[in-house]
């Protein structure tokens, strides 16, 4: 079946980049081929694995977020740029889209090495089924430490977290705080001593991120009891533990591996030149050299920014709103160069703890962690998504955090006679 895409242009992925590029396209329509119908609001993944937020209000439906779009469940498997055709393997079969425009948006995957043990051990934190997993496990190591041996009680409440950025470092701190809450309904418990590891191979923690502000996040970490190893690598894992370049060895039964993204692997199979990255290379314009009516963003790309020559953008959904905002005006009209300088950077440390840099001016602890939560809250789509968050938010500060574990859910028993 051959069908041609709404408006003439088709959007490979629906992320944060492709769907604000539909989104802004308004009334001329496109077409997006996504395997989901939802966009996922990537930063506040850690407080919907935490329980601070409904994993629902962390993702946004794609067809209320771009009501002129016509969304295609399925992903594009190959392309021919010189008839401007994509081959997608869709949920009734395959079928050819052809297009006058077409916007590579295929955003990124967790960057996995070769460390023994660490695919059979080891929870990625990258999309919301790795979130709500992560929740469902750490909620059931609570309940094996309270079914067993003192010395096994102690590796079921060890948890060690592999990659110290902002996935990393938010995650950890997130999680410490539901465990923290949860503990108190485990008297057996409460005498037993948390132990919780941040491993990174960089000299320090949070890189992205200013050094004193770095500097104050470990701090508050380590304040916690949060053991920090930089310049560390994770060496292997096994059911029992892990052991680190440095000769540690943790017992442990939680491995968190938030060490990087990698592009989409899917990019390979398109037959695009990539760069040693396995990033497309666009121009100053966001086009893909060399191809007509081609163009790419978001995580899957290699953005040039006039703003910070020689640096492409880092894969942050700030940048991705930018870039979105660019292309969208480069689709509809005269095409301009992409340039955009950071207005700042933010992390939360757990509740009411953050770090923001915010036009050159550090805010850090409540301040830090305020700023933090409304710049995300401005950048989550629809006003319906951003009420439910603030509900959220709100009733959290009145009740304690839930802590039933649900992972049974998707996963229903068999009809049987």
């Amino acid at each position: 079946m051959e069908r041609h895409a709404r408006g003439g242009t088709l959007i490979a992925g629906g992320g944060y980049a492709g769907s604000m590029v539909a989104r802004l396209l308004g009334r001329r329509g496109a077409t997006i081929v996504s395997p989901e119908n939802y966009m996922l609001f990537t930063p506040l993944l850690p407080e919907a694995a935490s329980g601070t937020l409904e994993p629902r209000h962390v993702v946004v439906p794609l067809r209320r977020m771009c009501p002129h779009a016509e969304l295609v469940l399925g992903r594009v498997t190959a392309l021919d740029t010189g008839a401007k055709t994509g081959a997608v393997d869709a949920l009734d079969g395959p079928i050819e889209i052809g297009y006058e425009q077409l916007v590579l948006a295929l955003g990124s995957v967790s960057r996995v090495l070769p460390v023994p043990g660490l695919a059979e051990h080891g929870h990625g934190f990258r999309d919301l089924a790795d979130a709500i997993a992560l929740r469902n496990h750490i909620l059931r190591e609570l309940e094996a430490a309270a079914a067993t041996t003192p010395v096994e009680t102690v590796r079921h409440l060890t948890f060690v977290f592999v990659g110290a950025g902002y996935a990393g470092v938010e995650a950890l701190a997130e999680l410490s705080d539901l465990v923290r809450d949860a503990l108190r309904y485990y008297s057996a418990l409460q005498e037993t001593p948390q132990r919780w590891v941040l491993v990174d191979a960089a000299p320090k923690i949070l890189p992205e991120i200013p050094t004193r502000l770095g500097e104050y996040a470990a701090a508050q970490l380590s304040r916690r009891g949060v053991e920090i190893h930089v310049s560390t690598r994770l060496d292997s894992a096994d059911e029992r533990g892990v052991l680190l370049s440095d000769g540690t060895r943790i017992e442990t039964g939680t491995l968190v591996w938030t060490a990087g993204v990698t592009p989409s692997p899917s990019l390979a199979e398109l037959g695009l030149a990539l760069d040693e990255r396995g990033r497309v290379a666009v121009d100053e314009l966001l086009r893909v050299p060399g191809l007509d009516g081609v163009w790419a963003l978001g995580d899957c790309a290699a953005v040039p920014n006039l703003a910070t020559p020689g640096r492409p953008d880092p894969p942050t959904s700030q940048h991705a709103l930018r870039q979105a905002r660019r292309l969208a005006r480069n689709l509809t009209g005269e095409p301009r160069p992409y340039r955009y300088r950071m207005l700042g950077q933010v992390a939360t440390l757990g509740r009411y703890k953050g770090i923001a840099d915010v036009l050159g001016v550090p805010l850090r602890g409540f301040p830090g962690w305020f700023v933090t939560r409304t710049y995300h809250l401005y950048q989550v789509p629809l006003f319906s998504r951003k009420l439910r968050v603030v509900v959220d938010w709100t009733v959290a500060l009145f009740f304690r955090r839930d802590i039933a574990e649900l992972g049974s859910l998707g996963h229903p028993r068999r009809l049987e006679g």
